[in-house]
């Protein structure tokens, strides 16, 4: 690496042996003006002002998140504030217009006597000058309107925009949490903080000045106009305004100490919640369901208490308030009607004070609503705030930087007196010197608390020492930013969290880059993005870095992809998940039209092969007896959720045209007859036998709801069940198979009234549910079944001993003729592995994790027994072929079986921290030391 830039950074950064100092999140945000400048036409002129007041605030603010709601509000928003104070200042003329004129309207145009009136040299009549006046009347309502219009919507917007950066700072600040702040905080409570307890900040924040301010501007302005009119009127609106503004914020002081402590509580719970999904497993293997209900029930005991007693608060603090705002009316009434009576103030003015007066009440609520408010939305920012400032946060500049050009050290990796000490005191890495040699194969091994686990944590930074350094070719690697260290060091830990997404995707991970170009059609996207101080990386854009991965372009990587796979083992189930996958024949009409030529080599070779007795082929005018009644009655797969599992019996059409064959009457008691020989197989059936799983058609679940609708067949018979229950049946009947069927309930004269029910449902389907299903044809694709249904295009027989092994072995023989391998391959990889990686088998998310890294090509790859979850076997085989893949490069790894460490190059031995012992292995197996004892005790 240029010297430069290494040691430039190294200058910023503190002492290895100090942590790493926190960094804004925005630090960039907030110091790039164009970046903050809103777009909008009305704050140019305020910009300038706006802009050395923001600098101002970046100055003062220290490397934490802003203590304030308000401070984070005037370091981001400032110009936008302004504007939003200015407008609102100007539509209060607007305002007092619209109040004084109903008075000249009843006092002048109605009562008045003396016309015409003369306005800028012309006359008007009575009835002219009333109709001018309601014009100007109603003008003054559509600019009112207007007015708070305008401002909801720019209200509306700058506090979105402010929420979306805050939430992004906060994201920005997990991906710098040191990991050990992890295993003190739960990922529910970070969840419940980002999301539901920073959703009242956005709507608080463009309110945060303009609405007070137009609340008091109008109160102001209401009032003026009552003291114009008449002083002790005006006095009258205000008496019971101190009497409300000493008690009621008192009142509220425990309200938010109550609301303050339900933000905790239902911290609490949310985080009770999600550990109580993470450990469900573990809860039903340990019959725990009676302790955890009772912890939650305790838990909603302490919220309801809460949230009652703040309940009873607020309410009688609206009482109150509700009860001395209407003693200003009596007021009115009594000394207004007093001085009309006597001739001091005239009847349109009292008018005009009442109905000002009935728009008084409203700012003057919308202020207590406001206080009340900004209360609880600054107790939720504090209190996040506060969960958010973490120490030893990773520096955002190495975290961010994306130097990807800059050359990766090489060399020899040096750990030079590292220790590394947790905040408990714990010291898990105690004084290790150690040079690993560029290109060595070097294991690590040691008892369970010999801390051998940290080696390729440290090397990999997912901690940083407490003391000492490493370094690669003499960089301090602490020192550079993740971008180079990501594209040098690959790691891979013992158990692996998949990404929501496809098999593809998680692989691809390690080459994403952030792109040069931006997605036409996305500049608005990322012009907003960069106004809420967002991450301006276009996620439409090409991430991928193609030469990280040694290739040229798409189809290289595919090639290169299914290379890594076969290196860990992955071949082998990425083609089963491949042939269990779907492909869309309109999306990639080349490989349909590929797998249909299968279709027809399995077809011609199937009687040659001796497969023909094993596979029962689909034909429109036979019945399949392995595949169910609904499958038969479709000759085809749903698509959607219209005919989709019990909602083919709920379907109307369905209904009536099983009807009009006479069909549904027989199918429902064959589910009669089905349900009663359940009940009495499964009725006391244990759920944990397995019983239930592998033999009955319906879960535990249902089982119970049949035994009831069985009870009211006995009583009433099949023909008296109301429509629910034969409903059931009907859903029933629709999942035997003819193949399993050992009652004789579908005998070969049902099958063919099934067939010939087939071809009026196919006939008469109604043009609204086309889309809805995707029938048989030999000479098409069908994107709504399996791979290997479609290149069988048939059913494989349920009773034939070893039937789906040879169909697969005919079906892996042809797919590898037609060269196809590698398109099953890619379509395996669109398996989506669910949340975590929750749908593949642990050894598999291993394997996932491990091509990953490889597919990178990092000069080391540090393996923490990311291999332990395989048999000895296939792990003896991934180590193997890792290591010939990374010769030449530094390979260290974590074993858990000392037996594997054989053939590196060489062996450390660490207990209780510290390395006691390395050389090679035969050497160190000839000897009585720490290795001993290891390779007895496997």
């Amino acid at each position: 690496m240029p010297p430069s830039s290494a040691e430039a950074r190294s200058t910023d950064q503190p002492a290895t042996d100090q942590p790493a100092t926190d960094q804004p999140a925005t630090d960039q945000s907030a110091t790039d003006q164009p970046a903050n400048e809103p777009p909008a036409r009305g704050t140019r002129l305020l910009r300038p002002f706006g802009a050395l007041a923001q600098r101002w605030f970046a100055q003062a603010a220290s490397d934490t998140l802003e203590p304030t709601v308000y401070r984070f509000i005037l370091r981001f928003s400032l110009p936008e504030q302004i504007y939003l104070v200015v407008a609102t200042l100007l539509s209060f003329p607007f305002l007092y217009l619209s109040l004084d004129l109903p008075k000249l309207i009843i006092n002048e145009a109605i009562g008045g006597k003396h016309f015409p009136h003369e306005i800028l040299g012309v006359e008007f009549g009575q009835i002219p000058y009333l109709l001018l006046l309601c014009g100007a009347f109603l003008l003054l309502v559509v600019i009112n309107g207007w007015f708070k219009y305008h401002l909801n919507v720019r209200k509306g917007r700058v506090g979105e925009r402010m929420l979306r950066r805050l939430r992004y700072e906060l994201y920005q600040r997990i991906l710098l949490f040191p990991l050990g702040h992890f295993d003190r905080v739960a990922a529910g409570e970070i969840v419940a903080m980002l999301t539901a307890e920073l959703e009242p900040v956005g709507g608080f924040i463009g309110d945060s000045f303009a609405l007070p301010i137009a609340q008091i501007g109008t109160l102001l302005t209401t009032i003026i106009f009552m003291f114009m009119q008449n002083p002790l009127l005006g006095l009258a609106a205000l008496s019971m305004y101190p009497v409300q503004g000493y008690l009621i914020p008192k009142m509220q002081r425990k309200i938010r100490q109550l609301g303050r402590e339900r933000v905790r509580t239902v911290r609490m719970l949310a985080d009770r919640v999600g550990e109580t999904i993470a450990a469900q497993v573990d809860i039903r293997a340990n019959a725990g369901a009676h302790r955890q209900l009772a912890d939650i029930a305790a838990r909603l005991g302490e919220i309801y208490e809460l949230r009652f007693e703040i309940y009873n608060r607020k309410f009688f603090v609206k009482f109150l308030n509700n009860f001395l705002g209407q003693l200003t009316p009596f007021f009115f009434y009594a000394i207004g009607g007093y001085f009309v009576i006597q001739g001091e103030l005239s009847f349109g003015a009292l008018v005009a004070v009442l109905a000002a007066y009935k728009d008084l009440s409203s700012p003057w609520k919308e202020l207590l609503d406001f206080y009340q408010n900004q209360q609880d939305v600054s107790i939720k920012y504090e209190q996040v705030v506060e969960q958010f400032q973490v120490g030893n946060m990773i520096d955002p500049r190495l975290l961010l930087e994306d130097d990807a050009e800059a050359p990766p050290p090489g060399g020899e990796i040096r750990f030079a007196m590292v220790s590394l000490v947790d905040s408990d005191g714990l010291r898990w890495v105690d004084g290790i010197d150690l040079t690993i040699g560029s290109g060595e194969h070097v294991t690590v091994l040691g008892p369970g608390n010999s801390g051998k686990d940290r080696l390729p944590q440290l090397l990999a930074r997912l901690y940083r020492p407490t003391s000492g350094m490493i370094t690669i070719g003499g960089v301090d690697i602490n020192t550079l930013p993740f971008s180079v260290t990501g594209r040098l060091i690959g790691y891979v830990g013992p158990t692996t969290h998949l990404l929501a997404a496809s098999v593809r995707d998680n692989i691809m991970l390690g080459l994403h880059r952030p792109p040069v170009a931006t997605v036409e059609g996305r500049a608005e996207a990322i012009a907003e993005a960069r106004e809420s101080g967002n991450s301006e990386h276009d996620i439409a854009g090409d991430w991928i870095d193609y030469a990280q991965a040694g290739v040229e372009d798409p189809g290289g990587l595919e090639r290169r992809i299914i290379e890594v796979m076969r290196i860990v083992d992955l071949e082998h189930d990425i083609y089963f998940l491949g042939l269990n996958g779907r492909l869309d024949p309109n999306r990639d009409p080349d490989t349909a039209g590929r797998l249909l030529e299968a279709r027809r080599q399995f077809a011609a070779r199937c009687d040659a092969l001796g497969l023909a007795p094993l596979v029962e082929p689909f034909d429109p005018d036979r019945y399949n007896t392995n595949q169910t009644i609904a499958e038969n009655l479709l000759f085809g797969a749903p698509v959607g959720p219209e005919f989709e599992d019990g909602a083919l019996a709920e379907n109307d059409y369905v209904a009536s045209m099983l009807e009009e064959g006479g069909l549904r009457r027989d199918l429902i008691a064959i589910g009669g007859k089905l349900a009663e020989v359940m009940v009495e197989l499964f009725g006391g059936v244990s759920t944990e036998q397995g019983l239930l799983e592998a033999y009955s058609l319906v879960s535990a679940d249902q089982l119970r709801e049949l035994e009831r609708v069985v009870g009211r067949v006995q009583r009433v018979g099949v023909e008296a069940l109301a429509a629910p229950d034969q409903t059931r049946l009907l859903a029933l009947a629709f999942t035997l198979v003819a193949a399993r069927d050992r009652l004789g309930l579908l005998d070969e004269a049902m099958q063919r009234r099934i067939v010939a029910a087939r071809h009026r449902f196919a006939e008469g389907l109604p043009e609204a549910l086309r889309g809805a299903v995707e029938f048989f044809d030999r000479e098409h694709y069908n994107g709504a079944v399996r791979v290997e249904e479609n290149i069988l295009f048939g059913a494989i027989r349920a009773n034939e001993a070893e039937a789906r092994e040879r169909v697969e072995a005919a079906i892996g023989e042809i797919i590898d003729e037609l060269g196809l391998r590698d398109t099953i391959l890619a379509i395996g990889l669109e398996y989506s592995v669910g949340t975590g990686g929750s749908r593949l088998a642990p050894a598999q998310r291993q394997k996932v994790a491990i091509a990953r890294a490889v597919l990178k090509r990092p000069a080391i790859l540090a393996l923490n027994e990311a291999t332990a979850v395989l048999d000895p076997g296939s792990e003896g085989h991934a180590l193997a072929a890792l290591r010939e893949e990374f010769a030449g490069r530094v390979l260290l790894v974590t074993l858990s079986r000392p037996a594997l460490a054989r053939d590196f190059d060489r062996v450390l031995v660490m207990d209780q921290g510290r390395l006691v012992q390395q050389g090679e292995f035969d050497q160190l197996r000839r000897e009585e030391g720490p290795l001993t004892p290891l390779l007895a005790a496997e």
